[in-house]
Formats: C-alpha cells, sequence, structure tokens
C-alpha cells in the first residue's frame, strides 16, 4: 500500500466517523480502520464514497498507508482499551511517530502513557475532544497535550477541523494545552463546568415552571430572550429548542420534555473532577452538588416513596409566607429577570471554581497552563460553549496570574448587580421548598470567599480538643495545642 496518508484513524463510532469526515473535508487523505471491520466497508461505500479515505482491515496496513511522520488518532473506549491498541501499534511505528488519544480519558493515565510511549522513541498526545457528535463532523473544540515536539506535527490538522470563532471566525478552538496529561485534565474540567451548567439550567426551569407558573410555550421565550443577551450559550440556546418539541410518539399529547423521566446520567468526569478537587483541597462546589444532584436523580423509586411521607412548606396563600418573597414571585416579568440574574451570578461562579482548580492543578503537575487559552478552546465547538467565555479570556489576558475571577472588575459589577436577585430567587425557592442544590451552593462560595473570617477557628479547636491536632494563633507565629479538658469552664 503506498504511504499517502495524511493521518490515520482508529475507531469508527459515530465520533471517529464523524471525526473523519472532518478531517477529510479539509483536504486531507485519511485511512481509517476499527476491530470490526464491517464499520470500515460501511462507511467506504456509504458516507465516505467517492472521497479520499483508504479503509484497513488491520492496524498493519493503516500504519503502511500514512506518509512519515506517521499521525495515528484512537477514538475508543478510555482505559485498558487504549493500552491494548497502543500495544497493537508500536511494533509498526518508528521513532518520531505520533499516537493520539481523543477518547474521554483520565489524565493521570495520559500521564503515564506519554512517558512509555516517549520512552519507545515515540511521540504522544492526550486530547480533549467537545461537541459531541455535531461538534467532531463540523469543527469540535480540540484540547491537545503530551509531548510537545508532536504539536508542530498534529497542529495544522488539527487547527483546520477545529471550530472557528472571532469577528473573522478565522480563530482556532484548538490550542497546544501543556505537557502529559494537562490536554485530559482541561478537557475534564470542561465537563465539570457541563455538569454546574445543566444543572443552573434545571433549577432555573425548575423555579420558572413551579414558582413562576411558566408553560412550556413561555419557557420557550424566556429561553429564547436570554440566548440573545449575556447567558448567550450552546445549552441555552439547545434548553430553548427543547421546550418546542411535540411528543412525537404514536398517540402522544403535550411536550415530550414532560414526558421524560426525571433520572440522569452520568460518565463520570464530573466526578473525577470533584474527586480531584478534594484531593487538592479546592472547593470545586458547583460541580460536585450536580453530580450528587444526578445521584439523588437516580433514586426515583426512593423519591416517589419519600414523597408521600414527607412533607414540604406551605404555598403563598399561607400568611406565614413572606411578603418579599410574595412581591417577587407576583411580578412575573420581575420574577423572570430575578431568576436570569441568579442563573448568571451562579454560572460565573462556576466558571471561577473551575479555573481555580485549573490553576491548582497546573501548579501542583508544572503544566504552565494558559488560562485565556483555555477560555478560547471553549469558546466554539463545544458543550459550555458561550458568550461570556471571551470575558474571561479578557480577565486572563489582562491578569495572567488573577487569583480568582470573580475578583476581575467586570465579574465583581456583574456579581454586585445580580446580588439581591439571586438572594431572593434562592429565599422564595426555600420558602416554597423548591430545591436549587447549586444555585446555594453558588452563593454559599461567594459568601464564603469575601468573608475576612470563617468559623474555622472553632472548628480547629474542635480538632485540637478531640485529636491534638495543633492550631495557629491570628496574634503570633507557630503551631500550638492546648489542654482544653483541663482548661475548659467545669459543668
Amino acid at each position: 500500500m503506498s504511504e499517502n496518508c495524511d493521518f490515520g484513524l482508529i475507531g469508527l463510532a459515530v465520533m471517529g466517523e464523524n471525526l473523519a469526515l472532518n478531517v477529510e473535508s479539509r483536504g486531507y487523505k485519511i485511512a481509517v480502520y476499527n476491530r470490526s471491520t464491517d464499520k470500515v466497508d460501511n462507511l467506504i461505500n456509504g458516507r465516505a464514497q467517492g472521497k479520499n479515505f483508504v479503509g484497513c482491515h488491520s492496524i498493519e496496513k493503516l500504519v503502511s498507508s500514512l506518509r512519515k511522520p506517521r499521525l495515528v488518532m484512537t477514538l475508543v473506549k478510555a482505559g485498558q482499551a487504549v493500552d491494548d491498541l497502543i500495544e497493537q501499534l508500536l511494533p509498526y511505528l518508528e521513532p518520531g511517530d505520533v499516537i493520539i488519544d481523543g477518547g474521554n480519558e483520565h489524565y493521570t493515565n495520559t500521564e503515564r502513557r506519554t512517558k512509555y510511549v516517549e520512552s519507545k522513541g515515540l511521540l504522544y498526545i492526550g486530547t480533549g475532544v467537545s461537541g459531541g457528535e455535531e461538534g467532531a463532523l463540523k469543527g469540535p473544540s480540540l484540547m491537545p497535550g503530551g509531548t510537545p515536539a508532536a504539536w508542530p506535527l498534529i497542529k495544522p490538522i488539527f487547527q483546520a477541523i477545529s471550530a472557528k470563532v472571532g469577528p473573522n471566525n478565522d480563530i482556532p478552538c484548538c490550542e497546544w494545552v501543556g505537557p502529559r496529561g494537562a490536554g485530559h485534565y482541561v478537557k475534564m474540567v470542561h465537563n465539570g463546568i457541563e455538569y454546574g451548567d445543566m444543572q443552573l439550567i434545571c433549577e432555573a426551569y425548575q423555579i420558572l415552571k413551579e414558582i413562576g407558573g411558566l408553560s412550556n410555550e413561555e419557557l420557550y421565550e424566556v429561553f429564547a430572550e436570554w440566548n440573545r443577551g449575556e447567558l448567550q450559550s450552546y445549552l441555552i440556546e439547545i434548553t430553548r429548542d427543547i421546550f418546542s418539541v411535540r411528543d412525537d410518539q404514536p398517540n402522544g399529547d403535550g411536550y415530550l420534555v414532560d414526558k421524560i423521566l426525571d433520572v440522569a446520567g452520568a460518565k463520570g468526569t464530573g466526578k473525577w473532577m470533584s474527586q480531584l478537587a478534594l484531593d487538592l483541597g479546592v472547593p470545586s462546589t458547583l460541580v460536585t452538588t450536580a453530580v450528587y444532584a444526578r445521584g439523588l436523580s437516580a433514586v426515583k423509586a426512593a423519591r416517589v416513596r419519600a414523597s408521600k411521607v414527607l412533607k414540604g412548606p406551605a404555598d403563598s396563600s399561607n400568611p406565614n409566607f413572606a411578603t418579599a418573597t410574595k412581591t417577587l414571585v407576583e411580578d412575573k416579568a420581575g420574577f423572570i429577570e430575578a431568576v436570569r440574574q441568579a442563573l448568571y451570578a451562579s454560572k460565573i461562579c462556576s466558571y471561577a471554581q473551575g479555573f481555580v482548580q485549573l490553576q491548582a492543578a497546573s501548579a501542583e503537575h508544572e503544566w504552565g497552563l494558559n488560562y485565556g487559552e483555555c477560555a478560547l478552546l471553549w469558546r466554539g465547538g463545544c458543550i459550555i460553549r458561550a458568550q461570556f467565555l471571551d470575558r474571561i479570556k479578557e480577565a486572563f489576558d489582562a491578569e495572567p496570574n488573577l487569583e480568582n475571577l470573580l475578583l476581575y472588575p467586570y465579574f465583581t459589577k456583574i456579581i454586585e448587580q445580580s446580588q439581591a436577585a439571586w438572594r431572593g430567587v434562592i429565599l422564595a425557592a426555600t420558602h416554597l421548598g423548591v430545591p436549587t442544590p447549586a444555585f446555594s451552593a453558588a452563593l454559599g462560595y461567594y459568601d464564603s470567599y469575601r468573608r475576612e473570617r470563617l468559623p474555622a477557628n472553632l472548628l480547629q479547636a474542635q480538632r485540637d480538643y478531640f485529636g491534638a491536632h495543633t492550631y495557629q494563633r491570628v496574634d503570633r507565629e507557630g503551631a500550638y495545642h492546648s489542654e482544653w479538658l483541663q482548661l475548659r469552664k467545669q459543668p
């Protein structure tokens, strides 16, 4: 087989097939392989017919079809399957060739694999790929990390196939992230922020529906309006669309969203971010809350049983219903605007937490992440693409060492302007027993972060009392331990 293909791709599930078509559409010749070779044949005889594709029935044939240095991308299930595939590739590759893992992989595996593949004289890339099947076909967000020497080799193709943003639609949502597992870590944080965004939107929906009494038609109009302003984003856009879809089943009636069982799935990246935040000691409370919210949704049968026993508060007809809450809820237009402000303020806190975690991870692993570039990577093609990511890039361009997005004047001002509405919405929901775990977690984070002093002094006193863990003082240096039992006031 002649060595004339520019790129090789292994794994022809929906994402792989669409990404292969994207690569070819940018003027590159691509070789493809799948363990189930019927997928190869179906692609070559179907969507790829007449296009610049080479279908391969073995890894050896795929590698031999590539020009040097060979670029081979895998889009297979994360974990052991990637390790197995690397071992199958190694005998056919030569020093200077590049292996690219485009799956949703845990960054520690990418750290390990980068070192291993480099020890064989090869180059390794672990890249985040975001945007779903549509993004893979039309232009995803790509977050490559790994062997720095591999970046110049894959850069032309990766930036060609990625989403584009900017006034002239010419800025690729793909840039080098950092060494080893940095790319997959950034993708994980992207997914964690996505968890938080989706939970916040769902809470806004429940508040508007149950407290505001909005119909699906009204919800469509509200989200359409929000998508024309500060909240403009892919997730707001698709949420708008969802409210317009009628039940398409035979004899179906009403809107499809109302017929969907309230049990949410998860693939694990949000949990990874939460676990790693705990390891780093950073408060990524929004993603953790969102993960737990999905967990609570999963215990549907238990919730149904509990709903028959556990009672919530009285509604607004009760004289004990707070006057301020009643006033807020009864002004429909004002209430919708208050929910918008609460959503935007909470969203800012969520992204602030995500970037704090990226900063901590970058310092821990010496990745040297560029946070403004990370924001730009998410500006198009990916699930969390949103207008206000331009503001995040602007913030880090102005202050590369910005400690927290909340401290950047633009975001500080938004929070100040939104604070009364934010608190009012949570208060109203609390009075009426409508759960707002993510809204509340965001506000709790903000209120804690803005406090010069927290009650952790008492917590540390407790730890020293029962475990002699010592404590520090505000008025002198050093570590101290007190014999609390002896010093206490006798009961």
